[in-house]
């Protein structure tokens, strides 16, 4: 699975390497590190919604530091365990 995370200016400034950073973490703390790519994207397109996740050709939009485990186990780890 390929997940990308805006990094965009619009992005950065609403944290995306928060999201990043914890992304990181959850990838490790539920050991899908072989099945994640994990990357930064330039903008994805949608500034005004916080920060924005391509999960393959899914957008995930609204991402923060607050957000960012719900997404994971919710919208992206069952995806991995159905691959």
């Amino acid at each position: 699975m390929k997940l990308f995370v805006c990094v965009g200016s619009s992005c950065h400034l609403k944290g995306s390497h928060d999201v990043i950073k914890r992304l990181q973490e959850l990838i490790k703390e539920y050991h899908v590190y072989y099945d994640i790519e994990l990357a930064a994207s330039f903008c994805l397109g949608h500034c005004a919604e916080g920060v924005a996740m391509m999960v393959d050709d899914e957008l995930i939009l609204n991402a923060n530091k607050d957000t960012i485990d719900d997404i994971f186990i919710n919208q992206i780890l069952p995806r991995v365990r159905k691959e």
